[in-house]
């Protein structure tokens, strides 16, 4: 049996032909067209969480810093205040070297200078001997004299002095904290020779007026002194 192909059928069938084409193409367009805006979507969500990650680094860095800079400031005090307890130790044992020095407890060593009172050697028959010799006075003379200058340590005749040390005359005797000494009596210092040196020989001073006492007087300064140390009546024994 043959069928009739009409042309309402072609025409019919060119629409349907041509619509499925449109269709086609419309949802191929479509596709294409979604793939760059899911890739967008992608690339702006990595570059979103990259953002907050940095946000978060730049926090967490500046509470780091906040942190350093409190430790340091703390590390800071501490130097300081350890700065300050060894100033205050160093302070104390140069306070408690010097009064060693001053009270004799300890033997010292250094520059320094040598008083030596003689009597004199010549007396007039006219005057009384007494006149010619040494007394207590002209010693603790030259020790006041050497104290008021800056010496740190002084001994006569060897025995060290101290605050509580006492000189007394008997008759040609001196007696040094109950020590008995004899003429010439030998005054030895420590510290700046040329200040101490300089104090004891100015005009008018300790020097001149001893010798106005008809005292016989020599001074000469010392590279290398050694005192020893402070001994009571009876501590050789």
């Amino acid at each position: 049996m043959k069928v009739k192909v009409k042309g309402s059928h072609v025409v019919l069938s060119s629409v349907l032909l041509f619509a499925g084409f449109l269709i086609a193409f419309s949802y191929q367009l479509t596709s294409d067209n979604s793939y760059p805006q899911a890739a967008g979507d992608s690339q702006w969500k990595v570059e979103d969480d990259l953002r907050n990650n940095i946000l978060m680094q730049q926090s967490v860095n500046r509470n780091l810093t906040e942190e350093l800079r409190l430790i340091q400031a703390e590390m800071s005090r501490v130097e300081e205040e350890v700065a300050n307890h060894e100033r205050r130790y160093f302070n104390l044992v140069e306070d408690m070297d010097k009064l060693r020095m001053l009270t004799g407890a300890v033997a010292v060593i250094g520059e320094g200078i040598e008083i030596t009172l003689d009597d004199a050697e010549f007396i007039p028959d006219d005057q009384h001997a007494n006149n010619f010799i040494v007394h207590e006075q002209h010693v603790q003379k030259v020790i006041d004299e050497l104290l008021v200058t800056g010496a740190e340590a002084i001994a006569v005749n060897g025995h060290r002095i101290n605050q509580n040390s006492y000189i007394q005359c008997i008759g040609p005797v001196i007696e040094i904290d109950g020590n008995r000494s004899f003429a010439p009596f030998t005054i030895t210092a420590i510290g700046e020779s040329e200040q101490l040196n300089l104090a004891v020989n100015l005009s008018g001073g300790v020097v001149d007026q001893l010798v106005q006492d008809n005292v016989e007087v020599r001074v000469e300064k010392k590279n290398d002194v050694l005192l020893d140390p402070f001994y009571e009546e009876g501590d050789m024994s």
